[in-house]
């Protein structure tokens, strides 16, 4: 077993990267849509993502910089236009979606690069992915800025303003996994399905939301 000081064992970005990726996973996928002020559109994966607050219903995820200390499209994009869609691809969609990661130029279509059709999400001026089982159409609240050295993440904290779900997948409940297909990122090129699954009770408590409340806590 190993302890490490960070200040005093000088770990390098990248050994804290691959340490990052590598040990907390399963790491779900947002799958962003975002466009510039001139109406380019562009489409990346991100996995450092999840749900950070449901009333208001706010997602987030944290594209780094390069290893350059350049932003991401997606990030210059949300300054320009303060809208984005996240959406869960599902293994459905796991091959568009990797493509749409190739490190294109910024006024190049990752939709057309992924041969992806684009439609109207309502509520915001962004596009989403046909196909895409689920999507959340998102205004930006805040980017939160680690700083402008190689690898610095960017932490967007987007509101829900409207939802696409695809009427198969979704009684106004449950979410039918199956459909779904959720996949899960790993480290290097590695991805995880959810077929084997176990099931943990959880010890009951005097919380002031009860499990029919849907208070299942984060």
């Amino acid at each position: 077993m190993s302890d490490y000081l960070l200040d005093e064992h000088g770990l390098s970005p990248g050994t804290i990267y691959r340490l990052f990726s590598g040990g907390i996973c399963p790491r779900p996928i947002a799958w962003v849509s975002t466009r510039d002020a001139e109406g380019h559109d562009n489409l990346a994966p991100f996995s450092f993502f999840n749900v950070v607050s449901v009333n208001p219903p706010v997602l987030g995820f944290s594209p780094l910089l390069d290893g350059e200390g350049k932003a991401k499209d997606t990030i210059r994009n949300l300054g320009e236009v303060a809208e984005c869609v996240v959406h869960i691809s599902g293994e459905g969609l796991v091959e568009q979606m990797n493509a749409t990661s190739a490190g294109l130029g910024p006024l190049e279509d990752e939709f057309l690069h992924a041969g992806l059709e684009k439609v109207a999400m309502p509520g915001v001026s962004v596009p989403r992915v046909v196909g895409a089982p689920l999507a959340f159409g998102c205004r930006l609240r805040e980017i939160i800025r680690f700083g402008d050295q190689p690898l610095a993440g960017n932490l967007v904290l987007a509101e829900v303003v409207s939802i696409h779900v695809d009427d198969a997948l979704w009684d106004g409940r449950h979410v039918d996994r199956e459909r779904l297909a959720p996949i899960g990122r790993m480290a290097g090129n590695d991805y995880a399905r959810t077929t084997d699954l176990f099931v943990v009770e959880r010890p009951a408590s005097g919380g002031s939301m009860s499990r029919q409340d849907g208070g299942r806590g984060a």
